[in-house]
């Protein structure tokens, strides 16, 4: 049996239970309207950047596997899934449009997972730079178009990260900038985990902590799917009150 790297693990299940934390606050506050609340700046920071360590640790993590393709291919069919129940919330009226998923984290990790057999002979600082070139080119095109110095017209370039005019999904992730970050992650696999061995080996693995977060970072794909129709469910039915 292969052994796991326990703190790439507990990052991972940090990082799905702060998604939980907020969806339950956008559902709360912006889907269902039960609260009227302001975000204070910190929960808007991780709420637009917190999906960025998943990505890096998945790249992180694609330099340590073997299985990339096949295991993109089940990611981005989990995402094809959401897509479909997001787009029945809307279509039978539990949820205005903003809830359709186009292109969220897991059509991205995905893809990226996919692409990474191309990157995968690439030396790290050619990772490392390739990345931060998409980050930047991804961080321009988005001030371009916020600025409305450029108009994309064509919903077929949604997953590159140029959408149409009036656009909103309520998890969108597109490759630009988002493959940049994947690499990036990639590039540190390829230098801090080149012997595929935890960098902290005489932590206590046994601890009751850290089992609790690699837990959940183990599962993290499985309460990703699950942990949001749970909670529909839930406002759901406090709406009915």
């Amino acid at each position: 049996m292969k052994k796991r790297i326990w703190e790439l693990d507990v990052l991972r299940g940090i990082c799905i239970l702060g998604v939980l934390v907020v969806h339950f606050i956008y559902d709360l506050v912006q889907l269902y309207q039960l609260v009227q609340w302001e975000y204070p700046p910190l929960f808007s920071f991780i709420k637009q950047w917190g999906g960025v360590l998943f990505l890096l640790l998945s790249g992180i993590c694609v330099t340590l596997g073997s299985h990339s393709v096949r295991r993109g291919i089940v990611v981005f069919a989990c995402g094809l899934i959401i897509s479909a129940v997001t787009y029945g919330m809307y279509h039978f009226g539990f949820a205005d449009k903003i809830i359709i998923i186009y292109f969220g984290v897991l059509h991205c990790l995905g893809t990226c997972m996919l692409l990474w057999p191309t990157y995968k002979n690439t030396p790290w600082w050619g990772l490392l730079f390739h990345g931060l070139f998409l980050v930047v080119l991804g961080l321009y095109l988005d001030g371009l178009l916020h600025s409305r110095q450029l108009v994309i017209d064509s919903p077929w370039l949604i997953s590159l990260g140029l959408p149409p005019q009036g656009f909103a999904s309520s998890d969108y992730f597109p490759l630009l900038p988002n493959l940049g970050f994947f690499l990036i992650g990639s590039a540190i696999g390829k230098t801090l985990y080149k012997k595929k061995e935890s960098l902290l080996p005489m932590v206590r693995q046994e601890n009751v902590i850290v089992r609790f977060f690699s837990f959940f970072g183990r599962h993290s794909l499985w309460v990703y799917l699950l942990h949001q129709p749970l909670l529909a469910g839930i406002f759901y039915l406090i709406t009915l009150f």
